[in-house]
């Protein structure tokens, strides 16, 4: 075994330099950007793209990386998840981008790793998501159930959040909402919450007559229970809904809706005099108080010549795995996947949120849960945050055939999710 071993070893390391000098051989390094542009995601991730596109403004005014220029390859996929997966192998086997950051929708992540594991890309995606997945070619970067999900659920069970017994879980035909409703549901049904009290809805991608869902909701409201929303609602659908709630004068104080994928950004253009109190869970709010945060807001507003002063989650997570993987670069003296994958585990930077975020070797952060309430100027205020960061569950413990996983890409594990290390001693 030991034999075997060393013998891999060995074959790897003419690979890597030969990796190495062909990445030498060219001027700059590129940097791919996967993120729709068009469509009803457009509005959600125009934002991130010029989130990168401002790391690596920023990182060439600092000389680049391994004294290269920084060039970044944009790729608009519409809101399109077959498009995504086109454009993502366009940019690893056409363009040869070192990295590339991208996706908003679980549906579209898992469109594109398929691609990146058999080309061995490297992406970093920053947007909250559903767990029950590690891919060895993934840096995820956004939140996990474990960081936002069940922490909301938490709050509102509290005497601080309400003390909520009936639960509306309404989300989009997608992945992230099923699985995390899935997790929701069964997390609840550990806290002892009867079946009879959580009522799932789902409504289409960029859904936007919300009149008999809200309705619907408001009767629930109305049986004698105190009762909540967790939206899992995505993209431009949430302007409609959020509409509709003040339409219909839903109360933050008589049933209050806890967002998880929506951000002061979705909520530009709607009236918010009638929604103040209603909540977001994140880990990172612009109302947030560190010296990393006022350089971070600065950063994108002197960016964009003030004509955008807004920060989000996402906006955040891409800002930490863009930090992170130069780091890794820098660290592996090369910007082959493979160096720079290894170089990952374990890079940590202070967060414009204040707290120190790590990467883990479940290719997962650990990073801070926060609950904002909406607020008249239609920013979030955060009245809850964690003590410390959490380290992310990639397999949810309330899952009984994910309780036994273990996500671990390094040795013996070096898996994504599997029961028993991959390798044993003999």
């Amino acid at each position: 075994m030991r034999w075997t071993c060393s013998l891999r070893g060995f074959f790897a390391v003419p690979l890597i330099l030969f990796a190495s000098m062909a990445h030498g051989a060219e001027d700059t390094i590129k940097v791919g950007i996967l993120h729709s542009l068009s469509g009803t995601m457009a509005n959600s991730e125009s934002a991130l793209k010029d989130t990168v596109l401002m790391m690596i403004a920023d990182q060439n005014k600092k000389g680049g990386l391994l004294g290269k220029k920084l060039e970044p390859v944009v790729a608009d996929p519409a809101s399109d998840w077959d498009a995504f997966t086109d454009k993502a192998r366009e940019l690893i086997a056409n363009e040869k981008v070192a990295v590339v950051f991208g996706c908003w929708t679980s549906t579209s992540r898992k469109a594109v790793i398929p691609v990146f594991e058999r080309l061995n890309g490297l992406l970093f995606y920053p947007v909250q998501h559903e767990g029950e997945e590690s891919s060895r070619n993934v840096f995820y970067t956004g939140a996990a159930p474990s960081q936002q999900a069940i922490p909301a659920v938490r709050y509102l069970m509290s005497k601080e959040g309400g003390g909520i017994r009936r639960w509306v879980l309404l989300g989009t035909e997608s992945d992230y909402p099923r699985m995390t409703n899935r997790i929701l549901g069964a997390y609840l049904a550990a806290e002892g919450v009867n079946a009879e009290d959580v009522t799932t809805i789902y409504a289409p991608l960029g859904h936007s007559d919300w009149r008999e869902i809200v309705e619907k909701i408001k009767v629930l409201g109305s049986q004698g229970k105190k009762t909540a929303v967790i939206s899992t609602i995505s993209g431009d659908a949430n302007g409609h809904l959020y509409n509709e709630l003040a339409a219909q004068q839903v109360e933050a104080r008589k049933i209050p809706v806890m967002g998880l994928s929506v951000t002061a950004r979705e909520l530009r253009g709607v009236d918010v005099s009638r929604l103040v109190g209603h909540m977001a869970a994140r880990s990172y709010f612009q109302s947030v108080t560190t010296p990393e945060n006022d350089a971070f807001v600065k950063m994108w507003t002197d960016f964009n010549e003030q004509r955008d002063n807004i920060t989000n989650d996402p906006m955040e997570a891409t800002f930490i795995g863009f930090r992170m993987w130069a780091q890794a670069v820098t660290q592996a003296g090369t910007s082959d996947a493979n160096a720079v994958r290894q170089a990952m585990y374990g890079q940590r930077i202070k967060a414009p949120s204040g707290f120190e975020v790590v990467m883990n070797t479940n290719h997962h952060l650990s990073k801070p849960a926060m609950i904002g309430k909406l607020n008249p100027d239609g920013r979030f205020d955060v009245v809850w945050r964690s003590i410390n960061p959490i380290k992310a569950s990639v397999w949810s413990r309330y899952i009984p055939e994910s309780a036994k996983l273990t996500a671990d890409w390094t040795f013996p594990w070096v898996c994504g999710g599997c029961a028993e290390p991959t390798f044993k001693e003999w």
